[in-house]
């Protein structure tokens, strides 16, 4: 037996609880792990809470992130005991999740776990840091240097927004930090922040193009923020696009993009390739201050979770929430 959180939907209503479960429920999969912690990121929220259609089957097990080590293993590229790591594959969403002490997954969804990090830093890190992480890597690869100016980070107080933040200053870029409560500067700028500005400015519709500000942008907001952002980048900058916590709209016009040539950047992290993926880890293992992590991550057990959700959609949960899945 092992406990977990599990979602049901009974006449249309959705129900999320800590239950505990068999090993024979667990789905296939050619890897079996003993889960010690986990995350709450903004898909889980709306997976627990039913805000958004994003469980596919039920029930469901959240949670698009894991660490753990394996229990058991039919693929030769695990062994019992080995220490692993998963992010995204559509795991907490078509597939039972890492919100809970086992899971059972294919062996592809896999990548060792870096010999950098435990595995609560790696959660803390988790699928929001390694999605900055990506967001970084887009920007060095179109060009942008620390020299070219400002990089903009959008929802700067959450799980992406934080470690993009700690790890571009860490780079040595000038970051600005955008944020819609002004009680989270002292945080921002003690993660490497060196202005902070108020989501206000770009969260209503604005003129085709403004005032040119931004060498590269990460944005996790999407909606009106994003096309503001475009429209006030510099000749040639770079706009990193991975979120929609603003809307999945995107009004704006052209004008950037041909008058300005502007370059937007979709970063995906759910179906991105391994060797895409085992990039980015070793980056953050080379790159993130670990002790940026303690200000980042709080940790929380199951059930705390549940309750924390609901906080997490209304914006008023800060960094990442690492879940201690034995607590």
């Amino acid at each position: 037996m092992f406990n977990g959180i599990v979602i049901e939907q009974h006449d249309g209503k959705q129900r999320a609880s800590v239950q505990s479960l068999q090993d024979s429920q667990l789905p296939e999969g050619e890897v079996t792990v003993r889960v010690s912690h986990s995350t709450l990121n903004y898909k889980d929220a709306l997976a627990i809470t039913g805000a958004s259609p994003v469980v596919r089957s039920f029930p469901m097990v959240p949670g698009i992130d894991l660490a753990g080590v394996v229990e058991h293993s039919n693929d030769a590229r695990y062994q019992a005991g080995d220490a692993v790591l998963l992010n995204g594959w559509g795991v907490g969403e078509r597939h039972w999740g890492g919100l809970a002490q086992k899971a059972r997954l294919k062996a592809d969804w896999l990548i060792p776990l870096p010999e950098a990090f435990s595995p609560a830093q790696a959660m803390a890190i988790g699928t929001a840091g390694y999605t900055a992480m990506l967001c970084v890597m887009a920007l060095e690869e179109q060009g942008v240097t620390p020299g070219d100016g400002d990089i903009l980070v959008t929802g700067a107080a959450g799980g992406v927004g934080s470690v993009a933040i700690a790890l571009l200053a860490r780079l040595g870029y000038r970051v600005v930090a955008m944020t819609g409560r002004a009680g989270d500067s002292d945080y921002l700028t003690q993660l490497g922040a060196s202005e902070i500005i108020p989501r206000a400015d770009f969260a209503s519709a604005g003129r085709p193009l403004a005032k040119e500000r931004w060498a590269g942008a990460v944005d996790v907001a999407g909606s009106h923020v994003l096309a503001n952002v475009c429209a006030s980048t510099r000749y040639g900058g770079v706009v990193t696009a991975c979120g929609l916590a603003a809307g999945m709209d995107l009004p704006a016009t052209v004008a950037p993009f041909i008058l300005r040539g502007v370059r937007l950047i979709g970063i995906d992290s759910v179906m991105c390739p391994l060797a895409r993926r085992q990039q980015a880890w070793r980056r953050l293992a080379k790159d993130l201050d670990l002790a940026a992590l303690g200000s980042i991550g709080d940790e929380v057990g199951l059930q705390q979770s549940l309750e924390l959700a609901p906080e997490l959609l209304a914006g008023r949960v800060r960094g990442r929430i690492v879940v201690d899945v034995n607590r």
